[in-house]
């Protein structure tokens, strides 16, 4: 029941959060911070019943018992929907992400007004609750379940709680989601279809979806569904457009949440389903993700560089270094998927401690325009400070978490398409300028000093403290996080070869 409870205590506890508003308004915050960190104690301690010889296992693809929890419940047997659950190391990896950047969300919005303070907090755990389950479930049913539950209470963080352009913003979100979702259903209940029809038996199980027999045109449209609706919420280019409105008029604790959570689920779908249930499809597909991958990093650095928004420059440069993930995910080989996961948990931390310094700036300065800003760190120094640290995080310095992952990618690219790599790497060199640009202009030059501004506090300062650790310890010693999911990377090659396995270059030049 470990699984389970994960997803319970922040359903419960969202819940409870809401209520609690009814004795005091100031208890919402509090409620909310202690079930996510009651629900990250439960899931570490949990972890201490697992052998430690079992982390370095490779779990079977097909079964759920060698991976390092699984819990299994009938729920709809006559079409064989189950509520499964099941966590390796991956998996492990992403929900303590979600976790610690579910708590930094709660203490960004810590000093904000927001009206129906209960309502709010609840929405925060109900998405937390929703994405732990997309990294959870093993049943596609269940899955798609959770892939739509995440998205409600996201969409009314931005509607209800959002900006000035909330309303067009949070529609656009959930278009986009809803439709590319809509498109993954299709693809998940042909497959099971397809699965009947090859066994007599109904099951929308993922370890009894592998390496179902099917033509490789109808593997094809399937794979396309899956992978729209993982690029969509990636976001990769050309499906990128709802995430810079989005991530502009959300609030700070939606935008935390939406950059260092919501886009990693796109990430997660893609290596846990869209290459593995359609290899051949998938790896056939692989040059033109690439090709995507590559148009994002460039594109999201160009745009990101013309931007006078705070909020939208860190929203453009996201696009642009999820595009490593992208890339990461379709070389297919042990240095491309390392990165591509680092990459994942490396962004989630230094841009959602942007997302959360351009809250505090729009909060205290009501604007996010930096042509107004300038100066900021001698009027609020720990958090120029700690800006400088997140911008070289971001561009990749060497020593933090970020450079790690974009290093291994690249590597790993390399085998595959030098000619890619090359272009990729230009993603590098943008990220420095617009980067250092984005911090020349708010936090250098001649401040003015009509303004009254407060820097950041205790508690906001414990929340950077947290970030920077991570960033810190993943470009000094990542081992700890390449040896969890070095596993599952394993198991995938089993069901996939890798590239080096295979003798071969997808999409090089020969």
């Amino acid at each position: 029941m470990i699984l389970p409870n994960l997803i319970l205590v922040l359903l419960v506890g969202g819940a409870l959060a809401w209520w609690s508003e009814r004795f005091d308004s100031s208890w919402p915050r509090l409620v909310a911070l202690l079930v996510v960190l009651a629900d990250l104690s439960y899931l570490l301690s949990s972890l201490t019943t697992v052998p430690l010889e079992n982390f370095a296992l490779v779990p079977v693809a097909a079964d759920p018992a060698s991976w390092l929890m699984s819990y299994q419940l009938n729920w709809i047997p006559r079409f064989g929907i189950r509520f499964e659950l099941a966590m390796d190391g991956l998996s492990l990896v992403l929900i303590v992400l979600t976790l610690v950047l579910g708590a930094i969300a709660i203490v960004s919005s810590w000093t904000e007004d927001n009206q129906r303070q209960g309502f709010f907090q609840a929405n925060i755990l109900w998405t937390l609750a929703g994405v732990v389950g997309v990294f959870l479930a093993m049943d596609l049913f269940l899955f798609f379940l959770f892939w739509e539950v995440m998205l409600v209470p996201m969409y009314l963080l931005i509607a209800i709680w959002g900006h000035e352009g909330k309303a067009h913003a949070s529609m656009k979100f959930f278009i986009f989601t809803q439709f590319s979702g809509l498109l993954m259903l299709v693809a998940i209940v042909v497959l099971a279809i397809l699965q009947q029809q090859a066994s007599g038996i109904w099951s929308f199980s993922y370890f009894d979806l592998l390496n179902t027999s099917m033509d490789s045109t109808v593997a094809g449209w399937l794979m396309l569904g899956f992978f729209i609706a993982f690029v969509v919420k990636l976001p990769g280019f050309p499906f990128h457009t709802w995430l810079p409105d989005a991530h502009t008029q959300a609030p700070t604790a939606g935008s935390v949440i939406l950059a260092g959570i919501l886009l990693k689920t796109g990430a997660y779908g893609l290596i846990r389903f869209t290459v593995p249930l359609f290899p051949e499809a998938a790896l056939e597909f692989a040059p033109i993700a690439m090709m995507l991958g590559v148009a994002g990093i460039i594109y999201g650095a160009v745009l990101a560089f013309g931007q006078s928004d705070f909020k939208r420059l860190v929203a453009y440069s996201s696009v642009s270094h999820m595009g490593f993930v992208l890339l990461g995910v379709f070389a297919w080989n042990a240095l491309a998927l390392q990165g591509a996961v680092m990459q994942m948990v490396a962004h989630g931390f230094s841009t959602a401690a942007l997302f959360m310094i351009a809250g505090a700036l729009q909060q205290r300065m009501h604007t996010r325009d930096m042509n107004q800003m300038g100066g900021l760190w001698q009027q609020m120094p720990r958090m120029g400070a700690v800006a400088l640290f997140f911008v070289l995080a971001s561009l990749g310095m060497p020593g933090l978490g970020n450079f790690v992952a974009e290093f291994l990618v690249l590597l790993g690219l390399f085998q595959v398409n030098p000619w890619m790599t090359v272009v990729a790497a230009l993603g590098l060199i943008t990220a420095a300028i617009y980067s250092l640009i984005m911090m020349q202009r708010a936090f250098y030059g001649k401040p003015d000093d009509s303004r009254r501004l407060t820097d950041f506090g205790s508690l906001e300062m414990t929340a950077m403290a947290v970030m920077i650790i991570a960033l810190v310890w993943l470009g000094m010693y990542p081992q700890p996080v390449l040896d969890l999911v070095q596993p599952v990377i394993d198991s995938l090659a089993v069901e996939v070869p890798l590239v080096a396995e295979r003798g071969v270059s997808v999409g090089a030049v020969q």
